[in-house]
């Protein structure tokens, strides 16, 4: 398995595991020293644990639509869709990987407006 495939297995295991409840992947997948790139978002792994796990995303529904793996970044594109936000909202996350751990993240987040304002549809 080249670097890429092991990477994108890494970050959709610990995909799958958030979003059915389990936060603790986040203590053995996120190095400690993880930087986060999104505004408002703190850096170190366990501030962004305490931070992620009190947001909206960690009761959402998350739908994952599409995985990119290059070497050492992997790119996720899903519906979040919160309790209360029947439309959802669409996010792409970009993690970065060194030795099997993330240690750096960006995100776009866009919520997912009306059918006849997007009708090719956003994800």
């Amino acid at each position: 398995m080249n670097l890429a495939e092991h990477n994108k297995n890494l970050v959709l295991n610990g995909f799958t595991r958030f979003a059915a409840g389990d936060t603790e992947v986040l203590r053995t997948l996120l190095h400690k020293d993880f930087i986060e790139h999104s505004p408002g978002n703190p850096s170190g792994r366990d501030a962004f644990i305490e931070f992620i796990t009190s947001s909206p995303v960690a009761n959402a529904h998350l739908d994952l639509k599409r995985v990119i793996a290059d070497n050492d970044h992997v790119v996720l594109h899903y519906l979040m869709t919160p309790p209360g936000n029947d439309q959802g909202i669409a996010v792409i996350d970009i993690w970065k990987l060194v030795n099997g751990q993330i240690t750096e993240h960006w995100d776009v987040v866009q919520p997912v407006p009306d059918l006849a304002e997007t009708p090719n549809g956003m994800l």
